[in-house]
């Protein structure tokens, strides 16, 4: 996938669902990895050219599995966006102290709660993530399977303990065309060190979709098709009910 295309996709997102406002600061949350690196890429580009003026924050959580972040520091000198790591105990607490059986919840939570806090601290009025269309259609089949209730990730909505907006402006892009983009600008992405990288229950969604998609070829078009036509509940109600943090 060309960079184009990615503006192209993201702006469409953004519009959409109505994410920017002139005089936004958008915290990134990048992580390293493939997604969270498109995302600043998409944003850093739209903040240039879009008509409603945005300021953009980088922000790392160092979970404590000793990674290097110094080739996102160099991305970001490049796209002239700040950057922020934050040292946190994450690992410690989730594998060395409380031995979860169940580490990815856990570590989630902390992880969202200390970005969160980094970004009010730096002025943001929103905050974005990284999701894509796969991590929609995933989590719809976890909450279906898992939960037993018909429910995805929210594209946008206002967050209660911290009024952060909560954008995800990659909803429309699949993580094929992410793989692409990266591939093709050539960029390095940081190996996630975390033992439970690969296993999670998202993980296992994704193997099934893949399982399923041998018989049903077109089953991530047709599924996420389904989640934009019904407009899912949870997308409406959401910025309406702010008080329900977002589970995923």
């Amino acid at each position: 996938m060309q960079l184009q295309k990615l503006y192209s996709l993201t702006r469409q997102a953004i519009e959409q669902q109505h994410m920017i406002s002139a005089g936004d600061r958008v915290a990134v949350g990048l992580s390293g990895g493939k997604d969270s690196i498109a995302l600043l890429y998409a944003m850093s580009g739209l903040s240039k050219f879009y008509s409603k003026p945005f300021e953009l924050e980088a922000i790392t959580v160092d979970l404590g599995f000793g990674m290097d972040f110094s080739t996102l520091e160099l991305i970001c000198d490049r796209l002239k966006i700040r950057y922020h790591v934050i040292s946190t105990d994450i690992k410690e607490i989730v594998f060395d102290l409380r031995k979860e059986n169940n580490p990815c919840s856990l570590c989630a939570n902390l992880r969202k709660g200390a970005l969160n806090a980094k970004a009010v601290e730096l002025g943001c009025n929103k905050i974005a993530y990284a999701h894509h269309r796969d991590d929609f259609i995933q989590t719809f089949f976890m909450s279906m399977l898992m939960e037993g209730r018909l429910h995805t990730l929210s594209p946008y909505f206002q967050l209660e303990k911290t009024g952060l907006y909560l954008m995800r402006p990659l909803y429309l892009v699949s993580e094929g065309e992410i793989k692409s983009f990266i591939k093709r600008q050539d960029i390095e992405v940081i190996r996630n060190r975390c033992p439970q990288d690969g296993i999670s229950k998202r993980a296992q969604m994704d193997d099934l979709v893949r399982k399923l998609a041998k018989d049903y070829p077109d089953i991530r078009k047709k599924v996420f098709h389904a989640l934009q036509a019904a407009e899912f509940d949870d997308w409406k109600s959401e910025m309406k009910n702010r008080n329900r943090m977002d589970p995923y």
